[in-house]
């Protein structure tokens, strides 16, 4: 419990004090119709291992709960699982904390929490990271080559940049514009982004779409009971009132 709790404060506080100086950014609006929607889900599962388990651990997070959005083992094992050998291990990587603060400048977080910490941080957990994976842009002052409109002077390179190509900020209006394409048209890398923000967000609480269905179930049954014990109660009174 305490590590839990330490890796829900080491992900919530790092973005915050990195992000303290600078000016608040509009968030984008994540679509989150696509946060129940399974197939989106199984789509961001499989860009979070290809972009992001390489770097970024889900310590906290089994391949095997991924059967819960409609995936089989096979599926799991033939398509997800590059740095595991059972379905039943969690997300995590070979980079140490030491390496990737050498590398990086920081230990990249464990993302099992992310949205959730983020949620917790300013109430839009979906909306910032969909607005972070979408806001890199170009920038040969930082040693990685990259920067973020919304986490200034990251200290993580745009490993999606060969799918959304290369953007550059414009200092007049403070606004991004492709310079290169990527492999993918604007609309389609927010689509993948989308997907993957599902992911993360699902990730964070597995079971929230089960605790959503049994709150309904225990709503309607209470006011079943609600019914039944009204019509005993006058039963029970009626030769008294």
């Amino acid at each position: 419990m305490k590590q839990l709790k330490k890796l829900f404060l080491g992900a919530l506080c790092a973005p915050l004090l990195a992000m303290a100086s600078s000016e608040p950014v509009q968030l984008d609006r994540a679509p989150t119709e696509k946060f129940r929607d399974a197939l989106a889900i199984q789509r961001g599962a499989q860009v979070f291992v290809n972009y992001c388990l390489n770097c970024h651990s889900a310590s906290y997070m089994r391949y095997n709960r991924l059967k819960d959005v409609g995936l089989t083992d096979d599926q799991i094992k033939d398509n997800l699982m590059f740095a595991a050998d059972k379905v039943g291990e969690t997300m995590k990587v070979g980079l140490t904390r030491a390496d990737g603060k050498l590398w990086f400048g920081a230990a990249p977080p464990d993302l099992s929490v992310i949205a959730r910490a983020r949620a917790s941080a300013d109430g839009t957990g979906a909306d910032w990271l969909y607005t972070y994976l979408r806001g890199f842009y170009r920038d040969e002052n930082r040693p990685t080559g990259w920067n973020n409109v919304v986490f200034e002077n990251v200290g993580m390179p745009h490993v999606l940049y060969g799918l959304q190509g290369q953007q550059v900020l414009n200092h007049e209006t403070h606004k991004l514009e492709l310079a290169v394409p990527g492999q993918l048209a604007p609309a389609e890398y927010d689509k993948a982004v989308s997907d993957l923000v599902s992911f993360m967000v699902w990730m964070g609480e597995p079971q929230q779409e089960f605790r959503r269905t049994l709150g309904i179930f225990v709503l309607a049954f209470l006011a079943l009971l609600f019914v039944v014990s009204y019509a005993l109660k006058k039963e029970y009174w009626k030769d008294i009132h």
